[in-house]
């Protein structure tokens, strides 16, 4: 080796050294160890705070009245993760979201989370979505129930009397590696590689603080009617999904938004979020009849229209009957068993596929339900009134479930989940 290579190597080897130095890592740990990214990521210089770059293709603005992914215009790909906390701390936690916040402006601006400027230590970002916009990424956080039963938090004065875990409903086989969760994170995108990326890199950046306790990738096929106007997606048993969803702001305020005083204070403007994981018997639903496809949803499978009815945004007439006197809309039907109580909610669910049952060979698909209300006692309501008697119990067995608390939105130069914490 030649003096001149010499120095040059041990120049590179001396910069590496000064930068696990400054780090304050050990060689394999410069990223991704139990301090997490948060500190590299200062070190590289990364923002505290970041604005909406509203020049961006396909963008969804992160801040607001209220947080991204509820009442955004559904995308065609989720990748939704319930999160275990490690921190043993409230302040640790708080360290947490104000971390995540730049990041998330920055992947909804269609942005890496950060920039690696030394080539000897990990990239701060993944990369994946190098290359690729924004693709109308939004990002919802929100924190279960057992975040307020971990008694090193001392939250458990700010938990809002109903944020409980569901009861137990008829066909719930639930799995526990598909339920619960200390946290959630709901990342939604019309390209399924972008929302992987979003949760991959908060997670990979809160190394140490949280770990993954289970995830579900989901799609949607939204199609375009001749006048450009985006129509109700389809589930897998080909039915729309979504239909009675609220519109307006007076129902949003109604049904999704929490209100001053119905709540506690930190939530107003926020919602809860109500996931399950349903399986779909698609084997035994494709031996059925379509007439008998319709009478289970209440609604015929064309153009989605209540029975009864001709167009798909038709109001439901549960008390109509027949020229025998027999109801139009069966009695056994979602459609009409749903409607024996005054609760609504407003769903954004999504397909997924995850390969075959082992023991069965049947498929491991279905869908990821995902609703939001101002009170999980609305989904609780219909729930209980589908009982035993909705014949689509013949055809789903919910596997997972979780209820989350999504924060309201973030003003400029605040962070994810400030009111909580400034309770």
């Amino acid at each position: 080796m030649t003096e001149s290579n010499k120095e040059t190597f041990m120049d590179k080897k001396l910069s590496r050294r000064r930068m696990l130095k400054m780090t304050g890592a050990g060689a394999a740990g410069v990223a991704i160890g139990a301090s997490g990214l948060g500190g590299v990521l200062k070190a590289f210089g990364v923002p505290d705070f970041l604005e909406d770059d509203t020049s961006v293709e396909n963008k969804v603005n992160f801040y607001g009245k209220h947080q991204s992914g509820i009442a955004t215009e559904v995308q065609t790909h989720v990748y939704f993760a319930s999160l275990s906390v490690l921190v043993k701390s409230k302040a640790e936690l708080q360290e947490l979201f104000k971390m995540w916040t730049p990041m998330a402006v920055s992947l909804m601006n269609g942005k890496p989370i950060g920039e690696t400027k030394n080539s000897y230590v990990p990239p701060v970002d993944t990369g994946e979505a190098i290359g690729v916009d924004a693709k109308n990424l939004s990002i919802t956080f929100g924190v279960g129930p057992s975040l307020f039963k971990n008694k090193s938090l001392g939250l458990s004065h700010l938990k809002p009397k109903e944020l409980n875990d569901l009861p137990h409903f008829p066909k719930d086989q639930l799995e526990e590696a598909y339920t619960g969760g200390d946290l959630c994170i709901q990342a939604c995108a019309d390209d399924p590689q972008v929302a992987f990326h979003a949760v991959r890199n908060l997670v990979r950046a809160a190394s140490g603080k949280v770990s993954i306790k289970w995830t579900q990738a989901g799609f949607n096929s939204i199609p375009v009617n001749k006048e450009g106007k985006r129509e109700t997606p389809r589930n897998l048993f080909a039915f729309k999904d979504g239909t009675e969803n609220p519109r307006s702001e007076k129902a949003m305020n109604d049904v999704v938004w929490v209100q001053k005083g119905e709540s506690k204070p930190w939530m107003t403007n926020g919602s809860y979020l109500v996931v399950r994981r349903i399986q779909m018997h698609l084997e035994t639903w494709d031996r059925t009849s379509l007439n008998a496809q319709e009478d289970t949803f209440g609604r015929y499978r064309h153009n989605g229209a209540p029975y009864g009815k001709e167009n798909e945004f038709d109001a439901v007439d549960e008390d109509r009957k027949d020229e025998n006197g027999n109801y139009v809309l069966p009695e056994t039907s979602h459609v009409f068993l749903a409607r024996q109580v005054k609760a609504r909610i407003m769903r954004r669910a999504f397909s997924y596929s995850s390969g075959v049952i082992d023991h069965t060979g049947a498929y491991d698909a279905g869908l990821l339900f995902i609703s939001f209300q101002k009170n999980p006692q609305q989904f609780t309501d219909i729930q209980n009134a589908l009982g035993r008697l909705d014949k689509m119990n013949e055809y789903i067995t919910h596997r997972g479930s979780g209820v989350f608390a999504c924060f309201p939105g973030i003003k400029k130069g605040s962070y994810i989940g400030e009111a909580l914490f400034n309770a």
